[in-house]
């Protein structure tokens, strides 16, 4: 029995190990979209983590101009 319950341990750690977004290979990041007026920011949006793919679509996307107001994506 105990070792059927070490089992199921190790099994629901090596999974969460390999979904979480903190595993040992992946390239993870906050990212938020801030809005910029004559370069001073004017409104903050709020930040969520992206990871690999998600993380490289987001950094290519360009700042987007609207007036004297500047779109831009930002990871840290």
């Amino acid at each position: 029995m105990k070792k059927k319950l070490i089992i199921a341990a190790a099994f629901v750690l090596m999974a969460s190990a390999f979904t979480a977004c903190d595993g040992l290979f992946q390239n993870c990041k906050m990212c938020a979209t801030n809005t910029y007026e004559n370069g001073t920011l004017i409104i903050a949006g709020s930040e969520a983590e992206y990871c690999d793919a998600d993380l490289a679509a987001k950094e290519l996307i360009p700042d987007i101009p609207a007036g004297a107001q500047t779109i831009k994506v930002e990871c840290n």
